[in-house]
């Protein structure tokens, strides 16, 4: 059998099909625009992801057995609003998890409502890039829109109900709207009642793993799909990754570095940190998980070269960095281009050098970028240590993670280990995993993990430099408390 695994991502979306083998047979990418209407703001158009998906699948197939295609899973990004209305068509642009107008409303739940309350109520505290505050913001700002939801969906959400015709959302996706009670897994009336909308105006909730429909007569006949393709809830794109690297149970560990990074700490126990720092969330898995967010990890790299050197040869920019320079260099990056999520929580921030002299070259601050993303990485990583949790090892996955030199860093940077594994697809391949499982290809996600994850190489860190990166990360870490009523002003 066959199973279609979708990464519905923010540049693009990753289509592959894989074999109940775990072999990937097939892969297709459509990408699609961007745009910033706003300094700050961060929109898509729903249809795009639909014409990519729709388009995506066609391909995928082509010469394939159709027959043989057992069930489909996404995993999808985070947090984007999507707003339909009686008809189900699509209100307005989606606003996504990198757009940060929301800072009035944001500023509204934690301070005037309460960060106290807002985590008791859903296990964690309003962010920017959260969903809750989106709608608040369309509430006061387009109330016109407002008052034609019918249905509040997110990204991959949008996708399963065109495939489907069913509004469904998972446990581990919808953790990340600030509208879960997280350890109840139910909606939370609070917070509905907060932000002006009612259950009935969100999606019935699912296991990432369970079937929510099958693929829709008239979709399956233009797709060249059998009937009764079955469709599973899917998941956020980093419970999905996770599921894809086996980062599943009590004590596993996964960094991303994609379009934003993450730390995914999985655990079969709910728990919060008391701060607030990491986002408490459910997990695919069936369990919960503690995750670090930074919302500019990877496009760091992608906007110095192409935005600042003119090049995408990202290969090149990096051959100067040699192991001498590692632990060395005096320039020092803030990754904040987007603001920042965890474990800061400030849509001011901003992307800021120091250090630089008439000796800096571009080498040097290419190296400062690599570095200070890994540098706000280890921030969130601090935070999960300082609850008492023993992290002794790490995946590493994302695009940035293909860089040997910027995985060296990383492993250095936390001392610790990193893991690279013989497949590694992220939230897509973890997608098609869920699907194995809803389909009952395998019976539990442990047994399919087990099957399809297997390390490859792992990169060891190196007590000297460990020792000279501890050294940077403390200088690194006092430029944002200097900057930061800086950042206030300065817009």
């Amino acid at each position: 059998m066959y199973y279609i695994g979708i990464d519905l991502g923010t540049s693009a979306t990753k289509l592959m099909l894989v074999k109940e083998s775990g072999e990937i047979v097939n892969a297709i990418t459509k990408e699609y625009p961007l745009y910033f209407p706003h300094p700050g703001w961060s929109e898509q158009n729903p249809a795009d992801w639909w014409s990519a998906c729709f388009e995506g699948i066609a391909e995928l197939i082509k010469g394939y057995d159709a027959n043989e295609v057992g069930g489909i899973g996404l995993g999808g990004q985070m947090h984007g609003l999507v707003v339909l209305d009686e008809q189900d068509a699509v209100i307005r642009p989606a606003i996504l998890w990198n757009d940060g107008r929301t800072e009035k409303e944001v500023d509204y739940l934690n301070n005037e409502i309460g960060k106290q309350k807002i985590s008791e109520y859903t296990a964690n505290i309003a962010f920017a890039g959260f969903t809750a505050p989106k709608i608040l913001w369309i509430k006061e700002n387009e109330p016109e829109n407002f008052a034609h939801i019918k249905k509040v969906m997110l990204p991959k959400d949008y996708i399963n109900y065109c495939l489907t015709g069913v509004h469904a959302c998972d446990y581990s996706d919808a953790s990340g709207m600030l509208l879960l009670d997280v350890e109840k897994k139910t909606w939370s009336k609070e917070m509905l009642d907060i932000c002006g909308i009612t259950e009935s105006q969100m999606p019935k909730l699912f296991e990432s793993y369970e079937v929510i429909g099958t693929v829709k007569p008239e979709i399956a006949s233009l797709l060249g799909l059998p009937a009764g393709v079955k469709v599973v809830a899917g998941a956020g794109d980093n419970a999905a990754a996770a599921i894809g690297t086996g980062t599943i149970g009590a004590g596993g560990c996964n960094i991303s570095l994609g379009t934003s990074g993450t730390i995914f700490i999985s655990s079969d126990k709910f728990g919060v940190d008391p701060n607030n720092a990491l986002h408490a969330f459910a997990h695919a898995d069936g369990g919960y998980h503690l995750m670090g967010c930074m919302l500019s990890a990877a496009s760091c790299n992608k906007w110095f070269c192409e935005e600042i050197l003119k090049t995408d040869d990202f290969e090149t920019e990096q051959e100067p960095i040699t192991e001498d320079k590692l632990g060395e260099n005096h320039v020092y990056f803030l990754p904040y281009l987007m603001g920042e999520r965890s474990p800061i929580n400030d849509t001011n921030a901003r992307g800021t050098f120091m250090g630089m002299t008439m000796g800096t070259n571009r080498a040097d601050m290419m190296q400062a970028v690599l570095e200070g993303v890994a540098f706000a990485i280890r921030d969130s990583f601090e935070v999960a240590r300082s609850l008492g949790l023993d992290i002794k090892t790490s995946k590493i996955c994302g695009g940035g993670s293909k860089s040997p030199l910027w995985r060296t860093m990383f492993a250095n940077i936390l001392g610790i280990p990193l893991e690279i594994l013989k497949v590694e697809q992220g939230p897509g391949y973890g997608g098609a995993m869920l699907a194995m499982v809803g389909c009952n290809e395998y019976e539990s996600i442990q047994a399919v993990t087990e099957a399809f994850v297997k390390v490859e190489t792992v990169i060891e860190p190196s007590p000297e430099l460990v020792s000279k990166y501890e050294v940077k990360y403390q200088q690194w870490k006092q430029i944002y408390p200097a900057c930061k009523e800086l950042f206030v002003n300065i817009k």
